[in-house]
């Protein structure tokens, strides 16, 4: 039988939060005072893997990993979860969680990532969230709490702007250009710099990397354009273009619903400042946006030690 820790424990009531993304998971424990205590980072992690089997078994692995360091510290009261590509089928990741922090499930809350991460920015009604991790995403929750996105398809049909679409823009680029001069991207620094990440020149890596690794992983190539983007210009088109898809997802929402205050988040948003810059200049002048880095994590995390809070009083 599992025992609860009640109001007059000794162990303090913590809240745990988890953000997790195609390329990293980040959770966050925090106090009462809406301190954060602890926090930590393990391998991405997404939703869309609880289809099979594998990817079953490849969440819980992970979970595991996240809950072991989070024990550590301390016995969360309440989680709050956000998980890319989650489609609204939480019982069996609330489960995991349950069963892996010793925690009643009914104290868990799993839902989407971008959920999680528009808190982080706003209150609900407040703006529009463009966020760009490996994926592109713009999301409004209204003063109802509905949620409304534009974007978020996955990286296979769009997600114009994020990771993945930056690095898969490189690489299509770089072998257009070897079809026409073989050899060129010797005097590319963009090209060197995804083939040095790659391991080599040859077409079977970059193959073998494009068809048979993880989005998260496609998606870190987006280091290596973003790093010559300073001494090649193709790279810094296409983290301008970014920013101009990233721009066409927020006037999306503008349009349908009015002008609000945008703020741009996201790992890929912070790659280089041409992203933003070309977000910025696809704009109205008059539409206010702000790039900040995102703490979903911890956002996430004063929620759940709300929602603790609330568990400590009643036992």
């Amino acid at each position: 039988m599992i025992s609860f820790p009640t109001a007059n424990d000794a162990a303090p009531v913590l809240g745990l939060g988890i953000d997790a993304g195609g390329t990293q998971t980040r959770w966050a424990l925090a106090s009462v005072d809406g301190v954060i205590v602890a926090d930590g980072v393990v391998e991405g992690l997404s939703a869309l893997k609880m289809n099979s089997d594998a990817g079953r078994a490849a969440v819980y692995a992970t979970f595991a990993r996240l809950c072991q360091a989070v024990l550590t510290v301390g016995q969360p009261r309440a989680v709050v979860a956000g998980l890319t590509g989650f489609g609204g089928d939480d019982v069996v990741l609330v489960q995991m969680l349950a069963t892996l922090l010793a925690l009643d499930a009914g104290k868990i809350s799993v839902g989407n990532d971008i959920e999680i991460a528009y808190r982080d920015s706003f209150e609900p009604g407040q703006g529009y969230l463009v966020y760009a991790g490996t994926g592109s995403i713009a999301a409004w929750i209204d003063a109802d709490g509905a949620f409304h996105r534009a974007g978020g398809r996955g990286v296979l049909l769009d997600d114009g702007g994020g990771g993945y679409w930056i690095a898969r823009e490189a690489l299509r680029h770089i072998w257009r250009r070897e079809d026409e001069a073989p050899g060129s991207w010797q005097s590319s620094p963009m090209a060197e710099a995804v083939f040095a990440q790659l391991g080599g020149s040859e077409w079977s890596l970059s193959r073998a990397f494009m068809y048979g690794q993880e989005r998260g992983a496609i998606g870190r190539l987006a280091l290596a354009v973003a790093a010559s983007a300073d001494t090649d210009p193709l790279a810094l088109d296409i983290l301008q273009r970014a920013g101009q898809e990233l721009a066409r997802l927020a006037l999306a929402l503008t349009a349908r619903y009015g002008a609000r205050p945008v703020v741009l988040a996201g790992r890929a948003a912070q790659l280089h400042p041409a992203i933003a810059a070309g977000m910025r200049a696809a704009l109205p002048v008059a539409l206010m946006l702000e790039q900040k880095v995102a703490r979903s994590h911890e956002a996430a995390a004063r929620l759940a030690v709300r929602t603790a809070s609330l568990y400590a009083d009643k036992d």
